[in-house]
């Protein structure tokens, strides 16, 4: 099967979802570690004090009307607030947008960003919805390589390349949807200097922010705001596991105003008066959200991931076709290299999640969808025993479909 070129991770998932087998006779446990919603699973559940912070604001029946376009003024101050503890400046709320989740930041910062015959520089492996975004707008997008094998760092040599006078911003997506990586200070202030050589502005999203458990901690990319201007977007729904409560954020982290012109603010706000912006009550829920959580929810997530992600690399280990160039560090995936060449009736990645959804009821992503063929990403935010049994059943399919004679599972 070929995956369409504008295929989202949510369409290739039903895709792979109807190819499950539904055989009464063999039928086993559909286990999907394709959509990064952790939800899915039992041990990933978000905190009480988010859950009462909800309540709290729809009993009050102070949130049932419109909000500003732009978000309610205590929630904008709020994640001003929560985003400056870790900046070497003070955010105000006027930088702050409140958005339905990441995706629309992310539509907003494309759709802001596109003039005539400007292209935008993005990661691969990255995230399909900024291909599908410039689609619609009219944006060329130039994509430039990860390396895995040096932690999937951003090839700079490559982006001097692509780079021209038509270049309107670099992405970064840190920590790394889908490689599981986490940027270094010194690899995030290099590309912030690229940035500022190419005159173009950086679009951090940092959806999985401070989902780092690895040697690097996370560093967002509004600490180099002075040196050039930072679009950060962000939301509620990795750090608080509540993706669908839809709440995210846009943020303009640029201290010396170069991106926040009059017109450029005005252009912000008007567009924002045709975009439709999360429920009332769940922006009002945002201040106590971000002040009153603790630090032990936050722990607890982290170390469930780190134990998950240990998990999978070790797994992995015991699949000869599947390798892991770099060790997760953080987000909630990682992924992997396939080696088809091992294989005797498999073609390449999306012949062999198709299959492997068939024959296992195991849901992987091909790497196809976010740029590498031959690649596949795995989801590792997953109950423990759930995440062994589904690489157990890949394991088994991995020796009924190799040419090893005398492997088991």
């Amino acid at each position: 099967m070929e995956v369409p070129t504008n295929v989202t991770i949510k369409g290739i998932l039903g895709m792979l979802m109807a190819n499950v087998n539904v055989d009464d006779d063999k039928k086993k446990k559909c286990i999907s570690l394709g959509m990064g919603d952790p939800t899915a699973f039992s041990c990933f559940t978000t905190t009480c004090v988010a859950k009462d912070a909800v309540i709290d604001a729809l009993n009050s029946q102070k949130f049932d009307g419109y909000s500003p376009t732009v978000g309610l003024l205590q929630t904008r101050r709020a994640i001003s607030e929560y985003l400056s503890v870790n900046l070497p400046y003070k955010l105000s709320p006027d930088d702050v947008y409140v958005t339905a989740g990441c995706t629309q930041a992310i539509e907003v910062a494309i759709s802001i960003l596109a003039t005539p015959n400007a292209n935008i520089l993005v990661p691969r492996p990255g995230f399909p919805i900024y291909e599908l975004c410039a689609a619609f707008r009219n944006v060329e997008i130039r994509h430039f390589d990860l390396l895995p094998e040096n932690g999937w760092e951003v090839d700079l040599d490559a982006v001097d390349a692509l780079a021209d006078q038509n270049t309107v911003a670099i992405v970064i997506i840190n920590p790394g949807n889908p490689c599981g990586n986490v940027y270094s200070y010194q690899h995030l202030k290099k590309i912030a200097e690229t940035a500022k050589k190419h005159k173009i502005v950086v679009i951090a999203d940092e959806v999985y922010g401070h989902l780092a458990f690895g040697a690097n901690p996370f560093v967002p990319m509004g600490v180099f705001g002075s040196m050039v201007p930072v679009l950060t977007l962000g939301s509620l729904s990795k750090r608080w596991i509540v993706p669908g409560w839809r709440l995210g954020w846009f943020v303009t982290t640029d201290p010396n105003a170069i991106f926040k012109n009059s017109k450029t603010v005005e252009r912000l706000k008007k567009y924002f008066d045709i975009c439709g912006g999360p429920a009332t009550f769940i922006q009002a829920a945002v201040p106590q959200i971000l002040k009153e959580t603790s630090d032990a929810f936050f722990t607890r997530t982290l170390s469930i991931l780190k134990h998950t992600a240990d998990l999978c690399v070790i797994k992995i280990k015991d699949i000869p076709c599947l390798t892991c160039p770099t060790k997760p560090q953080g987000s909630m995936a990682v992924m992997m290299k396939l080696n088809v060449s091992l294989l005797k009736d498999i073609t390449d990645d999306v012949d062999f999640c198709f299959k492997v959804a068939k024959e296992e009821s195991v849901i992987l992503l091909p790497g196809r969808t976010v740029g590498l063929k031959n690649w596949v990403r795995i989801t590792f935010a997953a109950e423990p025993s759930s995440l062994e049994e589904a690489l157990d059943r890949v394991k088994s399919f991995y020796y009924r479909h190799s040419y090893e004679q005398n492997g088991s599972a």
